[in-house]
């Protein structure tokens, strides 16, 4: 267990980190807005704000989980099975989903319940993109295993 499998460079996880919240708020944005009936201008200020805890989520939940992983079993993040990317998608929209219902309550007024429900909503869209788009990043963009983090 002591080998050390290659993690994302800081510039690649950037670009992943940036890429997942681009497309998610381009994909996720309208059907909330739907949905929620929260006007659209205050939506897009929601999902942005989210889109930033998202962001620092994304970078710390990514790396510590790859680095625990590739300690675990030797192997890098973008040779995950599915079985592990469907927990990894749910523990990262989990924890996001701590950290966002008080934003969602206090933002647009919402009841706890109905912040809940919507949040719910918005980890479930999340978590279904969360793995279709690690997923696809993972074929685009393989770990340079030749350098080290």
């Amino acid at each position: 267990m002591s080998k050390k499998p290659s993690l994302r460079s800081w510039r690649d996880r950037l670009r992943q980190i940036v890429l997942f919240e681009v497309g998610g708020l381009l994909l996720i944005t309208p059907p909330f807005t739907w949905a929620s009936g929260v006007p659209l201008h205050e939506s897009i200020g929601l999902l942005a704000v989210l889109a930033v805890i998202a962001s620092i989520w994304n970078g710390a939940y990514n790396t510590g989980f790859d680095w625990i992983e590739g300690r675990l079993t030797g192997r890098t993040a973008d040779r995950r099975p599915l079985p592990l990317r469907a927990l990894h998608a749910i523990g990262f929209e989990g924890g996001l989903l701590l950290m966002t219902l008080p934003v969602i309550v206090w933002w647009v007024s919402m009841d706890w319940l109905e912040a809940l429900v919507a949040d719910l909503g918005l980890a479930v869209a999340y978590t279904l993109y969360a793995l279709l788009f690690n997923i696809a990043y993972d074929r685009l963009f393989p770990i340079d295993t030749r350098e080290a983090p």
